[in-house]
């Protein structure tokens, strides 16, 4: 079978907090139509200066973990040297060099070969920017 490769934005909300978005279940829609039952690689991008994309535990409390974290490792304070937007907004820049705006995963007969606990999440800390474009992108048999 020849390779092929497959692409989707879309856009979520964010909203003006900041968020871990869980977005598996996206994923695994596009996968049902780009790669029933075939096996390759998805690429899930954000083209964002201030998002990221984690492979993390939802719902026990790790993706508010992971938050606090950030909060605790890049204040919103005046320290930044980035200073449009909100004050403390620099730190919003930085986030992207400790949460990678992407990620690629194995998919396994058309499914993410993700663990048991982890999923797909969008980490963003902007509340300055309430919408948030995600590129997913297949590459397989």
């Amino acid at each position: 079978m020849a390779d092929s490769f497959h692409t989707l934005t879309f856009e979520v909300t964010t909203g003006s907090q900041e968020v871990a978005l869980d977005i598996t279940d996206r994923c695994a829609a596009f996968l049902d139509t780009a790669a029933p039952g075939r096996d390759g690689l998805l690429n899930i991008f954000v083209p964002h200066a201030t998002a990221g994309i984690a492979v993390i535990e939802t719902g026990a409390g790790s993706d508010d973990d992971l938050l606090a974290t950030l909060r605790d490792l890049l204040p919103a304070d005046s320290r930044w040297r980035h200073r449009h937007g909100t004050p403390g907004h620099g730190r919003d820049h930085v986030l992207p060099g400790l949460v990678a705006p992407h990620a690629t995963l194995p998919v396994v007969g058309g499914r993410l070969a993700l663990g048991v606990w982890q999923s797909v999440v969008l980490i963003d800390t902007n509340g300055d920017n309430p919408r948030r474009t995600v590129r997913l992108s297949y590459l397989g048999g």
